[in-house]
C-alpha cells in the first residue's frame, strides 16, 4: 500500500483528500498544514509520496518546503494548487515535483497523479541503482580494468574493454560500440570518460570517445578505426591532444 503525506492548511480540502485517498486505497501516514510541519512529518513518516499544496500558511510555502525535504530525504512530490500562472508554475518547476493537480479536482485525478508520480519515481531509481552499479563495477586497480558490464536486455553483460572502438553521445544517453555490438546505457560522456583508463581511451570530440588502440588512420579532419573503417570526426579542441598522443604511441 502505497503512504501518502498530504501538505493542505485549509481543513475541509485536506479532509476531503483523506477521504478520497482511503477510498483509492492509500493510506494518510501524516498530516500538515504548515511548511514547517511537513518537513517534519515527512522526516517522521517517510511516505512514498507527498501531496504538497503550493500555498501555505506561514513563513515556509510548499515549493520552499519541497526543497527543504527534497535536501534530505528523495520522496517524489505532487503539488496541489489552485495557482496556474506562470510565475507560479516556473518557481515550482525549479524542484523538479513528479506532478501537479489543479483545484478543484476529481479522484480519478488524484489515482492518476500518484500512480505516474510513483512510477516515475521507481524508474528514476532504477536507472540510478543501474548507474552506481555499473561505475562501481569498472572502478578499482589496473588488473581489475580489462571489462566493464554494461545492461543488455535486462543482463548485466561483461564487456572486454579492448572489444570497445567508440563511444558515442546519444542525448541522455552514450553507445558504446564494439565491432559487431551497441550498448545502450544512460549516462554521460563525462562521467564514462573518467571510468574508462586514459592509457587506453581518449575523447576527440564532445561527443566521441575512441579507443586508441583501434585507429587505422589519421585523415584531418577524422579517425579511421580498423575493422569496421569507422570515420569519427575530431573536435577543433581535441585535436592538438590528439596530435601529442599519436606521437607517444
Amino acid at each position: 500500500m502505497t503512504n501518502v503525506l498530504v501538505v493542505e492548511d485549509e481543513k475541509i480540502v485536506s479532509k476531503d483528500i483523506q477521504l478520497s485517498l482511503k477510498k483509492l486505497g492509500y493510506n494518510v501516514v501524516g498530516t500538515a498544514d504548515t511548511g514547517e510541519k511537513a518537513i517534519e512529518v515527512a522526516k517522521e513518516t517517510k511516505p512514498d509520496i507527498i501531496l504538497m499544496d503550493i500555498m501555505l500558511k506561514g513563513d515556509i510555502n510548499g515549493i520552499q518546503a519541497s526543497e527543504a525535504i527534497r535536501a534530505e530525504q528523495d520522496i517524489p512530490v505532487v503539488y496541489l494548487t489552485a495557482y496556474t500562472d506562470q510565475s507560479t508554475l516556473e518557481k515550482a518547476k525549479q524542484t523538479e515535483p513528479h506532478g501537479y493537480i489543479i483545484k478543484p479536482f476529481k479522484d480519478v485525478d488524484i489515482h492518476t497523479t500518484i500512480e505516474m508520480a510513483i512510477y516515475k519515481h521507481s524508474k528514476e531509481l532504477e536507472v540510478t541503482r543501474e548507474r552506481d552499479m555499473l561505475y562501481k563495477l569498472v572502478e578499482g586497480g589496473k588488473e581489475e580494468r580489462e571489462h566493464m558490464f554494461v545492461k543488455s536486455n535486462s543482463r548485466l553483460v561483461k564487456l572486454k574493454l579492448k572489444d570497445i572502438y567508440f563511444v558515442e553521445a546519444l542525448k541522455d544517453y552514450v553507445v558504446i560500440n564494439t565491432l559487431e555490438k551497441r550498448y545502450t546505457i544512460h549516462s554521460t560522456m563525462k562521467d564514462i570518460e573518467a571510468k574508462l583508463p586514459s592509457e587506453r581511451f581518449m575523447r576527440i570530440h564532445r561527443s566521441y570517445i575512441i579507443n586508441v588502440d583501434k585507429i587505422a588512420a589519421i585523415e584531418q579532419p577524422n579517425v579511421i578505426l580498423e575493422n569496421d573503417k569507422k570515420v569519427i570526426p575530431i573536435g577543433g579542441s581535441y585535436k592538438d591532444a590528439l596530435n601529442e598522443r599519436i606521437q607517444l604511441m
